[in-house]
């Protein structure tokens, strides 16, 4: 499974025009990047990647990269923008979608770290440490926006952020759940024209809507649900579910997104590997790789 995962990252990487040649360099960026993805697929730490007896025997003959190399090189410009055009190539929506679902991913890791770029908040049903993916994808699982944030951001002020760069191609429904229910939310719907926010009320339809000015997109979504024939909107709802089938193809199998591994620490490491995770997860998916228990 993992020779065929490398495989698919090294014919992509012969594919990108961001993989440009470097005459003064001992190891081009796409060197850089299949020694980096080699050491995501088999869980281990980038170093673990530079020694020749850990990989393939037919891959044993040419040079690595030293681990102090691998960690100055994945820092620059040019690999950055390459590992962000493979993941374009792999993750990105390639047809138009009518129906989008926002949520977030705890990533926890032990209080006792010292990371101090991670967050303390809420994670699923308790408070952890850690960090949270932000997810914009549609039904079939592509990913149109992902950012990652310490996990005590508010998912509020992350959808808004999502909401706002995303592709032309996101446009129709934007079903979440009641936390994500906000004027100033609604409000960037409302600005790009073509996106409608459905959201519970956050305390429930029992409650008013409060004496401030409500935005229309926030009064559409209260329609929608809240009408005497309701049917569409909890249909809307009931679909929601689909995130959290994803998020779990997503960590379920044994190369997947299953926890933050104790090397990969601070914000710059967790968004490479969770990027690399992603593009892992969905070349899986299309290629129908299978894994094999021992």
């Amino acid at each position: 499974m993992e020779h065929q995962l490398l495989k698919s990252i090294v014919a992509l990487l012969l594919t990108l025009d961001n993989a440009t040649f470097k005459p003064h360099c001992d190891f081009q960026d796409t060197d850089i990047v299949k020694v980096y993805y080699w050491s995501v697929i088999c869980d281990r730490p980038t170093c673990w990647a530079c020694a020749k007896k850990n990989w393939p025997v037919h891959l044993r003959k040419r040079p690595l990269p030293s681990p102090a190399t691998m960690s100055r090189r994945l820092r620059s410009p040019s690999v950055i923008a390459l590992l962000k055009a493979l993941e374009q190539r792999v993750i990105a929506p390639q047809d138009g979608s009518l129906f989008w679902i926002i949520d977030g991913k705890s990533l926890p890791i032990g209080a006792c770290s010292k990371d101090r770029q991670a967050g303390f908040g809420r994670a699923a049903g308790c408070k952890a440490k850690g960090y949270k993916i932000h997810a914009l994808v549609n039904g079939d699982g592509q990913i149109a926006q992902w950012r990652l944030a310490p996990m005590n951001k508010d998912e509020r002020v992350m959808a808004e952020r999502l909401l706002k760069t995303a592709p032309p191609q996101v446009q129709g429904y934007v079903v979440t759940d009641g936390n994500y229910d906000s004027n100033p939310l609604h409000q960037v719907c409302d600005e790009r024209g073509n996106l409608q926010l459905v959201a519970p009320r956050r305390y429930g339809s029992e409650c008013g809507i409060g004496h401030r000015r409500q935005t229309a997109g926030r009064l559409r979504s209260v329609a929608i649900l809240e009408n005497p024939q309701p049917e569409f909107g909890k249909q809307l709802l009931a679909d929601r579910a689909a995130i959290e089938r994803q998020f779990g193809n997503l960590t379920n199998w044994g190369g997947g997104l299953s926890c933050l591994p104790a090397w990969v620490r601070t914000y710059r490491r967790v968004h490479r590997w969770v990027q690399a995770k992603l593009v892992i997860t969905r070349l899986k998916h299309e290629a129908h790789i299978t894994t094999y228990a021992a």
